[in-house]
């Protein structure tokens, strides 16, 4: 009787310390340049930790917490500080994130390397971040520059586009993606009149729209930010009558942007990573029913705490250095196709020993060393809105 009661003492112990509630990071830029398509983002990564946490499935019933903390997208130092305490201070398992490519680079390299800790980021989307040491802890939803730079140029050839001016802001994100985009557009025949960058946070642009004036160009490609450098840049533009149309990669794709620039915007277009698969029709409807938008990357940002926490299940462990050998497992076939709404059942299904291919809201399919292989949503603005004309 005594050994019994002893081993049901064990195991209600054992039971209670996996049920302990685990705690994620959901690292973005809540302040800063990308703040209005963070909006989105945020709730889309606790939408995922959320329905976890009530599916009561992960890791014997253990419940998931989000905590945030806020890289500013553009100041490393604050990016770093809040990283260290969020793994440090909160105990954080993991990080959904970072944003933006800079600030994502510092966190990695000074907080989530020294400390183990596993990163996956919905937007971060630098060449670069691309051959980083990283130790097999960070992984990414949402497609390399490398590829924007190719849906760019095959854009701009198919309208016929001959010949561009491109500004890009003054970070990891900007230059990467400028370099990216100017090696492929030259080599698809365009020519570039200029590659200048510009900064954030100024009140006037009219130093670098005159700049971009003077090389000309059919069309001016903004690598830029939406709430800053990017829209201040097209704004000059408009009121100097320099340029009338611009082509927006990812970062300048959202819902604000039309509203703040107004009718001029019109016959602008542009590419945001995007799928029209099943998931990301699912992922829209639970957006909206949470009431969030399915904007510009938070379909990648659900993904990536999804992916995150099924890691975990795999990997019976919430602990980085367990889980981070199980992502890439999780992501892809063979296993049953998973999709939004439906974590409870890839969490049954690991638990009992078997395999899931989580295709979600992004259709995810990594690939390298956890990098995204990416689907793209070519865009046009009319009437006022951003509209979904094409998916590549």
């Amino acid at each position: 009787m005594k050994v019994a009661m002893a081993t049901t003492l064990l195991t209600s112990v054992a039971s209670a310390a996996l049920a302990e509630e685990i705690k994620l990071g959901v690292f973005f830029g809540f302040t800063g340049p990308i703040e209005s398509i963070v909006a989105d983002m945020g709730p889309a990564a606790e939408l995922a930790i959320k329905e976890v946490s009530d599916s009561g499935a992960l890791l014997n019933g253990t419940t998931v917490k989000a905590v945030r903390g806020d890289t500013t997208c553009t100041d490393a130092a604050v990016a770093t500080a809040a990283a260290e305490r969020l793994i440090t201070s909160e105990g954080v398992k993991a990080l959904v994130g970072g944003d933006c490519s800079g600030v994502t680079t510092a966190a990695l390299q000074n907080v989530a390397l020294p400390n183990g800790t596993v990163m996956i980021s919905p937007s971060a989307t630098s060449p670069a971040l691309s051959t980083v040491e990283d130790k097999g802890l960070f992984f990414r939803t949402a497609p390399s520059d490398a590829r924007q730079g190719q849906i760019v140029t095959d854009i701009l050839m198919e309208k016929g586009v001959k010949e561009i001016a491109l500004t890009y802001t003054n970070n990891d994100y900007g230059k990467g993606l400028a370099d990216s985009i100017e090696t492929n557009y030259k080599a698809a025949g365009g020519k570039v009149t200029i590659v200048a960058a510009h900064e954030d946070g100024k009140g006037d642009y009219s130093a670098e729209v005159g700049a971009l004036a003077s090389a000309g160009g059919e069309v001016l490609v903004v690598a830029g930010y939406i709430d800053q450098g990017g829209k201040g840049i097209i704004q000059g533009s408009l009121d100097s009558g320099t340029f009338d149309t611009f082509y927006l990669p990812d970062g300048m794709v959202g819902d604000t942007l039309p509203v703040a620039i107004g009718p001029d915007l019109n016959g602008s277009y542009g590419a945001n990573p995007g799928t029209d698969s099943p998931g990301a029709a699912t992922f829209a409807k639970m957006a909206e029913a949470a009431g969030f938008k399915a904007g510009p990357f938070s379909a990648e940002a659900y993904d990536a705490a999804a992916l995150i926490m099924l890691a975990m299940q795999a990997a019976k462990s919430p602990e980085s250095s367990a889980l981070k050998d199980k992502v890439m497992d999780v992501a892809n076939a063979p296993g049953e196709k998973i999709y939004p709404g439906e974590l409870a059942k890839a969490l049954k299904i690991l638990a009992d020993g078997g395999e899931v291919d989580y295709v979600g809201a992004s259709a995810v399919e990594l690939i390298g060393a956890g990098e995204s292989a990416g689907n793209y949503r070519q865009i046009e603005i009319a009437d006022g809105a951003v509209k979904a004309v094409k998916y590549r």
